[in-house]
């Protein structure tokens, strides 16, 4: 029944992955692009991790995948964060399209 389960996260993990990866390629700008991979890979990859988690059960493979889980949820969206302001300071135009500018907001 684990296995099934873990096959069943692993399989959402890769679709999230996928999704991910389409959104870096469609979306307009670097704000977007940022956002779309951070949100999609961070919960495909963590879900392919459980999947793994579930199907290996707690040995050496399954305690690293935890290790791993904990590592990406406290680590990618910080990192998306500062090169979110990294472009906003260096002069990255948003598109023309967005709605507001929090940073821009803040610098005032």
């Amino acid at each position: 029944m684990n296995e099934i389960i873990g096959y069943i996260f692993i399989i959402i993990g890769i679709a999230f992955d996928f999704f991910g990866c389409i959104g870096l390629v469609r979306m307009p700008d670097v704000y977007n692009r940022l956002q779309a991979s951070t949100k999609a890979v961070t919960l495909g990859t963590c879900s392919i991790l459980f999947g793994s988690l579930l199907f290996k059960g707690f040995s050496a493979a399954g305690i690293k995948a935890i290790l791993c889980i904990l590592f990406i949820i406290l680590t990618s969206p910080v990192a998306a964060h500062a090169l979110a302001r990294a472009a906003h300071k260096s002069g990255v135009k948003l598109w023309q399209g967005s709605v507001c500018d929090k940073y821009q907001e803040d610098e005032k």
